[in-house]
């Protein structure tokens, strides 16, 4: 009878507010790292203990705001490269449906997308920081700009502040936080805003007068944590390139890429820190829901490999933490359903009580932030890598599931791989010659690409060599 109770009280105050929190149109800030592992955060290698990593990464005001929130342990990307994520955020399609397969193409400004939708149910809509799809200059959607062209530059890098070339002194990712910080202090009650935040960190070029003086000096001497997969070479790798990068490797684990890595981690959290002090002191706390994440994951050594585009979990998976407003929203939670960068866009939408967007194919997240995850949330997803001269990595395609995943290499069929991920998470042992999984996911492979709309039967995109 007391279990009965409780269940009932739960299933009361999960209703009450859900109520609360749909009655009203809340404020979003959406904060989007680039490159960012989802384990550079100290919250997350103090939870991995004697595994972790990079047990002396400091990022105090993320894990603070994870403190406040719903933190997602297993948040995936669809296409691992900086413009088909953001492109996937925006639109909650893939990138063989919304036309950007790579770092060299606009975003079509006809396509509809989450700010536009946004915009059309009443919300003000500010773009900062790191837009990133070729040099485009225009921000379909957004009211207020201040935002750099391609990859900008680290220090005092030229703005685009609402069509106007603007220069700018000092670090980018603080002068972008500033402008955002100015947007969110201009806003009233009366009316929903967005508010984006696209750090250029820690994306390279890292390190020197690449960082903010205050994290120049941070971890020196620290030394990362040994994997099993530093030693198990990505399967497209030549016999050369294996033999080159192992030599490498010794010195990997007191790599100061590393330490530069962690270090633009750290100037971020800064910014991270400062825009939720503003947003804490201003009237919109308590109506504003906070969402960070990433375009992509990284490598730092894993499979021997130093960027991201295939289809190894550390390209793959990102952070993502969600702040809930109320005094009862939840806090300080983790959560395993496995989401996707395509589901932000319909989460957004849902909260605001706006139209969805009419091809989208993410999930809104609605139901998990409430605390009820659908007994039909997905198991796996399909994911793609069309390459990209001059780049390493060739065409990948894959399907992840919950407990396996396997690789396809287009035209190299004899890179297969196939992985036990509950038994091998760093996925160095390749079990493609276990015939009956690899006929049931082979089978499950093809059902996942042709639901994501790409055709294996003709060819392949190939993103352009040049804009």
């Amino acid at each position: 009878m007391n279990r009965l109770r409780w269940l009932c009280c739960f299933l009361c105050w999960c209703s009450l507010w859900q109520v609360r929190l749909l009655a009203e149109q809340p404020n979003i800030v959406f904060i989007y790292c680039d490159d960012a592992r989802w384990d550079t955060l100290g919250v997350v290698q103090r939870e991995q203990g004697d595994a972790a990593r990079f047990p002396w990464i400091q990022t105090p005001h993320l894990d603070a705001l994870a403190g406040q929130s719903i933190r997602f342990r297993q948040s995936f990307v669809v296409h691992s490269l900086c413009s088909p994520g953001r492109a996937a955020v925006l639109t909650s399609t893939y990138g063989h449906h919304n036309g950007i397969i790579g770092n060299r193409t606009p975003l079509n400004p006809e396509l509809p997308n989450v700010a536009k939708q946004l915009r059309a149910a009443g919300y003000r809509t500010g773009y900062f920081g790191k837009w990133h799809m070729d040099s485009q200059e225009e921000r379909p959607g957004f009211d207020r700009v201040a935002s750099f062209v391609g990859q900008g530059r680290y220090q005092d890098c030229p703005l685009l502040v609402d069509g106007q070339r603007t220069e700018t002194e000092g670090w980018v990712d603080d002068v972008t936080t500033g402008y955002a910080i100015e947007f969110l202090e201009e806003q009233t009650e009366d009316r929903p805003f967005l508010l984006w935040l696209g750090f250029k960190s820690p994306h390279g070029p890292r390190g020197g007068e690449n960082l903010p003086p205050r994290a120049r000096g941070l971890y020196a001497g620290q030394k990362s944590g040994d994997v099993p997969n530093l030693h198990t070479p990505a399967i497209y790798l030549t016999s050369d390139e294996r033999q080159k990068r192992a030599r490498r490797l010794g010195a990997d684990t007191v790599s100061p890429g590393h330490l530069d890595f962690a270090r633009h981690i750290s100037a971020l959290d800064t910014c991270v820190g400062r825009l939720i002090a503003a947003l804490d002191r201003s009237p919109h706390a308590d109506r504003t829901v906070v969402i960070f994440t990433s375009d992509n994951g990284y490598y730092l050594g894993e499979h021997q490999l130093g960027d991201k585009r295939s289809a190894y979990d550390e390209a793959l998976r990102v952070p993502l933490i969600i702040r809930m407003p109320g005094d009862d929203a939840p806090r300080g939670v983790t959560n395993d359903a496995m989401v996707l960068n395509l589901d932000y866009a319909p989460t957004m939408l849902q909260l605001a009580g706006a139209e969805r967007l009419p091809e989208g194919q993410g999930k809104s997240l609605v139901p998990i932030l409430q605390g009820r995850t659908p007994q039909d949330w997905r198991t796996e997803f399909f994911y793609e890598y069309f390459h990209e001269a001059p780049f390493r990595a060739p065409t990948t395609l894959a399907l992840r599931t919950t407990r396996h995943k396997l690789i396809v290499y287009p035209g190299n069929e004899s890179w297969t791989e196939l992985f036990d991920l509950q038994n091998d998470p760093y996925e160095t042992s390749n079990l493609v010659s276990d015939a009956s999984l690899r006929k049931e996911m082979v089978a499950a492979f093809e059902a996942a690409a042709k639901q994501s709309g790409i055709d294996l039967s003709q060819p392949l995109p190939t993103p352009p060599d040049k804009p």
